[in-house]
């Protein structure tokens, strides 16, 4: 069972599933559900709730994940700036699902161009549900993560539905998280 934790500070968080942003109140109690990409989902008395790894302080957790992506990220400046991209995508999590949406099956296409003298990146998306309050989110999420990466002038993140996601196209790798084999 997990410990609860009360909220040292006051954070934003965004709530799930509706994708609205909030305000936690310091000392409010919460549980960390899924501590993925470099974000939190905390259940509060209210729903889940994410919080962003720049307020981890505030939930007292010791983010030793961001120094991994760090020596992750130098060890990837000399990759191709496509195998960047890839590795930028594997950490961006759906809040509620704990497999990375490149694993989950969720992108479709990842496309880096040179338009009009600028290196560009454009990936086409999808969502396991259409409704998913969360899309928009996500989508900012992984393009956030693309624009850190050196050379990369613009990111367009793309939300597609066609082919419909299905469970087949998880990754061996995200099925195995998910106890699915």
């Amino acid at each position: 069972m997990q410990d609860k934790i009360l909220l040292a500070r006051e954070v934003d968080a965004i709530q799930i599933p509706s994708g609205d942003t909030i305000t936690l109140p310091a000392g409010t109690e919460v549980f960390i559900t899924q501590r993925l990409g470099g974000t939190f989902t905390v259940a509060t008395t209210q729903g889940l709730a994410r919080i962003s790894s720049k307020d981890s302080d505030a939930l007292g957790v010791d983010n030793e994940e961001e120094q991994k992506k760090h020596a992750e990220a130098e060890r990837l400046k000399d990759a191709p700036v496509e195998e960047q991209v890839w590795a930028q995508l594997k950490a961006v999590y759906d809040p509620e699902i704990p497999v990375d949406i490149v694993n989950l099956g969720l992108v479709y296409d990842c496309a880096v161009e040179e338009q009009d003298g600028k290196q560009v990146v454009t990936v086409k998306m999808t969502l396991t549900a259409p409704g998913c309050g969360m899309g928009p989110v996500i989508a900012a999420d992984a393009q956030a993560k693309i624009m850190t990466i050196d050379g990369i002038d613009d990111a367009k993140v793309e939300l597609v539905w066609e082919p419909a996601w299905n469970q087949d196209m998880i990754s061996e790798e995200g099925k195995m998280k998910l106890g699915m084999i």
